[in-house]
């Protein structure tokens, strides 16, 4: 299986003869570059938040699945059985925060948790909907999405093989976030892999036994 970062919270999740893309943002809105590979499925944390549901720019004819209109039953799309975690988005517009969702895959047997756009602090219930995971693609900006100290904690909780992170600074954005060291510098430094390039491979038998963060470079920011 190959994972690859395009930027912000968008990745191209390869494998089981699927090529999945998640959270596509709207470039004119975020200041990155359009996305250009096709996919087959497209998954979005929720219909009406321009930086992670612009399904129109992937090419490919992609299958859409919008993660907040299958929070009750999950849905099954080419194969790929997706659930998903109600959340809120933002933590600093808290008399207004849009309905968001989190949600989870299998491709060749590795378990993939992807965070959406979440701004609360997860609770017990939505910590225990993603336990089990083996990757977790996570939000590492700060707010108005989840605090950082909420998501060291859920990382702790959930037990992940492996953390992506995803949605913090880079070079163009319109968005005031931070930088991914905000993160990592909470963990040990042999648990952080600074990977030169887009793009990481894994399966179920090279999976770590201890948590590794694995940095990806952006395939489309420089």
């Amino acid at each position: 299986m190959k994972i690859k970062w395009f930027a912000h919270a968008s990745f191209l999740v390869e494998g089981d003869g699927l090529r999945i893309v998640t959270d596509p943002y709207h470039p004119e809105e975020m200041g990155f570059p359009v996305i250009t590979e096709p996919a087959d499925i497209v998954i979005r944390s929720s219909a009406d938040d321009r930086g992670h549901c612009y399904a129109e720019m992937i090419t490919g004819n992609p299958e859409v699945v919008t993660a907040t209109d299958i929070v009750d039953s999950g849905t099954t799309v080419k194969g790929l059985t997706i659930t998903a975690i109600p959340v809120l988005e933002s933590i600093i517009h808290k008399d207004s925060p849009l309905d968001n969702a989190m949600y989870r895959f299998t491709v060749e047997g590795v378990k993939i948790g992807h965070m959406g756009d979440v701004g609360n602090p997860l609770t017990d219930e939505q910590l225990e909907a993603l336990s089990g995971v083996d990757v977790l693609f996570a939000l590492a900006g700060g707010p108005p999405t989840i605090d950082i100290d909420d998501l060291e904690q859920a990382i702790r909780a959930i037990q992940p093989k492996v953390v992506i992170p995803m949605h913090y600074r880079l070079p163009g954005t319109r968005l005031k976030m931070l930088p991914v060291t905000d993160l990592t510098d909470r963990f040990p430094a042999e648990a952080v892999v600074w990977v030169d390039g887009p793009e990481v491979e894994l399966s179920r038998e090279t999976l770590p036994a201890d948590l590794r963060i694995f940095v990806l470079k952006s395939s489309l920011v420089q």
